[in-house]
């Protein structure tokens, strides 16, 4: 039996909703905090609605997006638990498989450093 770290199956699926361009699109049009229907976020993004559909769904199954029922509409907005525990479980993972380098270490490819911009 390995010792790996394991991920959960939400973390996973959060992972495969953010897989794409388009739903990845979407998240952003949820960045302002507010709840959209299928129709709305398809013209938002120039898509079809069964499109829109099917995208959302894998976003919610990924708990990226929560949907709630407005007589017959439902509405989808950002999924805020749901994005923080995928991301504080994978962090969790990255400081368990990759601890950050001390300052200034060159060998750390994780370590994003300012460059001065060019003259």
């Amino acid at each position: 039996m390995s010792d790996a770290p394991a991920m959960s199956e939400a973390t996973s699926e959060f992972l495969r909703a953010l897989a794409s361009d388009t739903r990845q699109q979407m998240m952003l049009l949820f960045a302002d905090g507010a709840a959209r229907s299928v129709n709305e976020v398809a013209e938002a993004l120039g898509i079809g609605q069964s499109t829109a559909s099917e995208q959302l769904a894998i976003l919610r199954r990924g708990r990226v997006v929560h949907a709630q029922r407005e007589g017959k509409t439902v509405r989808y907005s950002a999924d805020g638990a749901g994005i923080s525990a995928a991301l504080t479980e994978l962090q969790n993972l990255l400081q368990t498989c990759c601890p950050p380098s001390p300052a200034g270490d060159k060998s750390d490819p994780l370590q994003v450093t300012a460059s001065p911009a060019p003259r």
